[in-house]
């Protein structure tokens, strides 16, 4: 496994002013902290910020501090105002010690269900999971290919990583395929001819 990493100077001023000046030259202000870790605060380049949050909420990577140490961190939150990125926080993790963290769902797959007017509804994007760090995959990727009209993809049908353990509920809600409601109406109406035996021709014209 490669671990990625991003390079963080420790903040000694914290004077507003002296925040606007890093957001305004592409620095991030953060904090990392942990058990067993005073926090620590720092600031890192925004954009290897942005580079390593693609895959840093769910894969641990190295926080290397300046004249200091590297620690191991998954990005705990960022804080964005008007579309900047204006904080955040980075958590310790120890390499030995499950996390149990929500890792993003990628759905692969033309489902079976939308080719005869169903459409995929995907209720959740995340899996909380937990798993030792170096085995928390980045993103957990379902086939939902054979999901039919009425199917349900719930949190138990997904298959997991070797090493990764389900913490949601199994009977959590991922994506499911629906009829549009037009559709369900029609077949309502159609249902209900059938049972009480009225048969109606498109083009005939009832007798007044």
């Amino acid at each position: 496994m490669t671990t990625s990493h991003l390079e963080a100077v420790r903040r000694q001023d914290f004077a507003r002013s002296s925040l606007r000046e890093l957001r305004t030259s592409g620095r991030v202000p953060a904090v990392v902290y942990g058990a067993q870790t005073e926090s620590i605060p720092v600031h890192v380049d925004a954009k290897d910020l942005i580079r390593v949050s693609r895959t840093g909420r769910s894969e641990f990577f190295d926080l290397k501090v300046e004249g200091g140490e590297t620690i191991p961190v998954l990005i705990k939150d960022i804080q964005q105002r008007a579309g900047q990125v204006v904080h955040a926080d980075f958590q310790k993790v120890l390499k030995n010690k499950p996390l149990r963290v929500k890792v993003p769902l990628q759905l692969e797959g033309t489902p079976e269900g939308t080719k005869v007017g169903g459409i995929l509804q995907v209720q959740a994007t995340e899996l909380e999971v937990e798993g030792l760090p170096t085995d928390l995959p980045p993103m957990i990727t379902v086939d939902v290919t054979s999901l039919g009209t009425g199917d349900k993809l719930l949190a138990a049908d997904v298959k997991l990583p070797d090493g990764i353990t389900l913490m949601a509920s199994p009977e959590e809600l991922l994506a499911s395929i629906v009829l549009p409601r037009v559709v369900d109406e029609d077949l309502l109406a159609s249902e209900e001819a059938q049972e009480t035996g009225e048969v109606v021709d498109e083009g005939e014209t009832p007798a007044e």
